[in-house]
């Protein structure tokens, strides 16, 4: 068996509430056995990432409500080409080559599920994208 395939296959955590059945799509399908898998894997490196960006971005999203922090996430995401990009990366480097082949195949539907689990992965960990408590005083 192939080295990569099996290494990257046993990293992945295991998400026990997924249900997979013979009436959903390849895309869905795709989506519960490939993304949501290494997505969870990343989510500490996507909440660094994020408060990457904020900084990068001169730290405004710290001056804004809660409301608008949602959105500014999501216009991060859907908005930021760049920034985009880098979250896929992060994300399609974990493919197996078999599951790459699956992906290019209906890549423009795949990435948007991709980025909505990503954004709200993100979302549901706004509290840890609180301002420093170094950076307040100042």
């Amino acid at each position: 068996m192939n080295t990569r395939h099996f290494n990257l296959k046993s990293i992945r955590p295991e998400i026990l509430s997924t249900t997979i059945s013979d009436t959903m799509s390849n895309d869905e399908r795709f989506q519960n056995l490939v993304l949501r898998p290494i997505i969870k894997f990343q989510n500490d490196l996507f909440i660094e990432v994020f408060k990457n960006y904020i900084a990068k971005h001169k730290m405004v999203f710290y001056s804004y409500p809660l409301e608008k922090r949602l959105l500014y996430v999501e216009n991060a995401i859907n908005k930021d080409i760049k920034f985009r990009n880098s979250l896929k990366g992060m994300v399609i480097g974990l493919f197996t080559v078999e599951e790459y082949m699956v992906y290019i195949e209906n890549s423009s539907a795949l990435n948007k599920r991709m980025m909505h689990i990503v954004k709200d992965r993100l979302i549901s960990n706004m509290q840890l994208f609180e301002q420093p408590e170094v950076l307040k005083a100042v």
